[in-house]
């Protein structure tokens, strides 16, 4: 390189790096979170609000009514009016955007924007929600079963996010993964290969995140208030029936392929 040429090529880098200096640094985004997952618990947070305080008790009775789980629905399924038929089959999915309390959505979403975060970054927006929401059902299906002719309704995110969590425990401690002894901090820690399903439920930190997740829903259950005139209860069939439906509906949807030995 002869001296014309090294002046020029020193002029140019002293340029970039002034005007490198010269951007004002970039802000850090104020959710850390993949957008369907902010999309997701606004949705849930909106509704909360708008049924607490910008409806009369008696519209906010018929949105439990038409979008609420409610077994007793099914007892008595073939003398229901149309309305009521189709409300039994979309209350599969849409009771998991309806809570009982302030109490009740935050503890559902910390938790899915954990588990939820990492399930979503590895499937994807559309995929998330389609996998979230057979969870759902999953978890209305286990109620049902074990609640047959039952007349207080069923709410709140929890047997989805038992089925997000599920999801999730099968990739997030292993190694490279987002909670791995050795970790990665990028997109590629959410692409590692699921862990096989029974070295998982054999593996400790996977026992002890079930363990506590399921002693929190407990508490907080107990905590909420009654539901359309009905006293709470804690669905720990539903929170079962969606974390097994996260366990069986996990290898159909994962994208990424599965180890092999």
């Amino acid at each position: 390189m002869n001296v014309y040429k090294f002046d020029e090529e020193r002029a140019r880098r002293e340029q970039a790096r002034q005007e490198k200096e010269a951007r004002p640094p970039v802000a850090p985004p104020v959710f850390n979170l993949p957008d369907v997952i902010v999309w997701l618990g606004g949705a849930m947070i909106a509704i909360h609000l708008l049924r607490s305080y910008a409806l009369p008790e008696s519209w906010d009775n018929w949105i439990i009514y038409l979008f609420a789980f409610w077994p007793a629905k099914y007892a008595a399924f073939l003398h229901l009016t149309p309305l009521d038929m189709a409300s039994s089959l979309w209350g599969t999915v849409t009771y998991s955007l309806l809570h009982g309390g302030a109490t009740h959505i935050i503890f559902n979403l910390l938790w899915m924007a954990i588990f939820g975060s990492a399930v979503a970054r590895r499937f994807g927006a559309m995929r998330f929600l389609v996998f979230s929401a057979l969870c759902s059902v999953g978890g209305a299906a286990a109620h049902l079963a074990t609640n047959w002719g039952e007349t207080a309704p069923m709410i709140g995110a929890s047997a989805a996010v038992s089925g997000q969590m599920a999801a999730a425990i099968r990739f997030v401690f292993e190694l490279g993964g987002p909670l791995g002894a050795i970790r990665r901090s990028d997109h590629a820690a959410y692409s590692v290969p699921a862990q096989p399903l029974a070295d998982c439920l054999q593996n400790r930190q996977v026992l002890v995140f079930v363990a506590v997740w399921f002693g929190l829903n407990l508490f907080f259950g107990l905590m909420s208030g009654p539901v359309a005139g009905q006293p709470a209860s804690v669905a720990w069939q539903a929170h079962i029936g969606g974390f097994v439906a996260g366990l069986a509906l996990f290898p159909l949807l994962d994208p990424v392929p599965r180890r092999r030995f």
